[in-house]
């Protein structure tokens, strides 16, 4: 008779569970925030909680000149923590394109920072001979940074080029 009990009394407990663990499930899955306005916020395809997309600054369209293109590319290229080897910033007019030489670099790894101004996008090539370390068409009001690593020393060839009168600033330093 106590063999019987035991089996029967696991089995009560069990469903006991179940049923507490369904009205637990069914209470909060009936809860709902609701809006003041009877509606939902509307799904955006460009921003997320975690992915804020913020609206560019207007006066990032424009270039600049002069001082004013010296204070831009400082706050555009961040300050980088190894000892820059080359940097470069300049105007370039819709459809111009610039290629300069680096200084002779030591082999060692480095970061390539980008950045542009303009209303368009301004591509950027970074080659080590005939050999490719960056292609990027970067949208402007934006920087980014390549890391590349060089085996030993050597010049590197940056290309910029633009469709759009743009502003461009770069610089290569060891990491």
């Amino acid at each position: 008779m106590g063999s019987r009990a035991a089996p029967f009394a696991t089995v009560q407990r069990l469903a006991r569970a179940a049923v507490g663990l369904l009205v637990l499930c069914g209470s909060v899955s009936a809860c709902e925030y609701t809006y003041e306005d009877g509606g939902r916020p509307e799904a955006s395809a460009s921003s997320t909680a975690t992915n804020v997309v913020l609206p560019p600054d207007p006066a990032l369209e424009e270039t600049v000149t002069g001082k004013a293109l010296d204070e831009w590319a400082t706050a555009a290229l961040p300050q980088s923590q190894g000892q820059s080897f080359y940097s470069s910033l300049g105007y370039l007019a819709a459809g111009e394109s610039r290629t300069e030489q680096t200084v002779q670099l030591p082999g060692g790894t480095y970061a390539v920072t980008l950045a542009c101004r303009g209303a368009r996008r301004v591509a950027f090539a970074v080659k080590l001979g005939e050999a490719e370390l960056v292609d990027l068409t970067l949208g402007c009001a934006n920087a980014r940074v390549s890391v590349v690593q060089l085996e030993k020393d050597a010049v590197l060839s940056i290309t910029v080029g633009t469709g759009a009168n743009a502003n461009f600033a770069y610089r290569v330093s060891r990491l």
